[in-house]
């Protein structure tokens, strides 16, 4: 089972190409300050506008660099099953724990689409395999009873990135799932700790990217039910949770990393920087943390 405080890491570029130096040296902070695992080429990572050739990179150098010290779960969706199945099969190929499959977007599959799609992933890799379900940005929604069926059917199918946003939907699936080694990690960081209190094992986290060791230890303390320390981070936290979504993820979470001097402050159209209204509140929650 995964559980524990996985970064969402971005994808830094330095004139127009992929940055291999800031980003192993992203790696290692987070690493050294605690977080749980590295989730490589998902949205924050900006793999929408990565061709395949870069993805598979940008894959295969977190798995180099983290080196088996903590999990990595490899962005591996698309909205073509086939090509699903090429991404998961390298992520598999070059080491990674995991892949993480975004739900095939723009298409719309039916709920039944959706169960054949992962059940062919599932049958076609024998690879671990997390469902990532975030309707705001794929304009469908895989309801509990797919995900059940899915995972009663599939045992490499070991878990959900949820980020509807909703302690309900956590509790419904759970609910529905009958294995005790199925994990659901929050896509939110809002609701870390409500979540965990619900049954899930932890997030796949923006925030972390500025601010892991809270993450990490917020993750830590909600599961080893250290209740009145968790409150208390979740709280210290939401500032900035507000702050990474100012303007469209990854916008402001690269932004503040490039403030925090550990990237460049760039981005691949049609994402482009953020506003000088925002950049000054950014600046503040910053500085708030210490972090600039």
């Amino acid at each position: 089972m995964f559980k524990g405080a996985f970064v969402a890491i971005v994808t830094p570029f330095r004139n127009g190409k992929f940055d291999e130096e800031a980003y192993r040296e992203l790696i290692e902070f987070q690493i050294a300050s605690g977080t749980h695992g590295i989730v490589p080429c998902g949205t924050t990572g900006e793999s929408a506008t990565l061709s395949h050739d870069e993805h598979k990179y940008v894959v295969k150098v977190a798995v180099d660099q983290v080196k088996g010290r903590v999990p990595v779960i490899a962005g591996a969706g698309s909205n073509s099953t086939r090509e699903a199945l090429d991404l998961i099969s390298f992520a598999k190929d070059v080491g990674a724990d995991a892949a993480l499959v975004i739900t095939p977007y723009y298409n719309k599959p039916t709920q039944e689409g959706l169960y054949q799609h992962y059940s062919f992933l599932a049958k076609e890799t024998g690879f671990p395999l997390v469902i990532y379900n975030v309707p705001s940005r794929t304009g469908v929604d895989i309801l509990p009873e797919t995900i059940a069926r899915i995972a009663r059917e599939h045992p490499n199918v070991v878990g959900v990135k949820e980020a509807t946003g909703s302690v309900r939907r956590t509790t419904e699936i759970l609910e529905k799932v009958d294995r005790e080694d199925f994990c659901i990690l929050s896509g939110d960081d809002f609701i870390v700790y409500p979540l965990i209190c619900v049954g899930a094992k932890g997030v796949i986290s923006v925030v972390s990217n500025i601010l892991p060791s809270k993450m990490a230890r917020l993750v830590d303390a909600a599961l080893e039910g250290s209740h009145e320390e968790a409150r208390k981070l979740h709280y210290e936290l939401q500032p900035a949770c507000r702050a990474m979504f100012l303007e469209t993820n990854p916008i402001p979470v690269k932004t503040a990393l490039a403030m925090m001097g550990k990237i460049q402050e760039e981005f691949r159209l049609p994402l482009c920087k953020m506003s000088e209204e925002n950049r000054k509140k950014l600046r503040q929650i910053l500085d708030s943390y210490g972090l600039v």
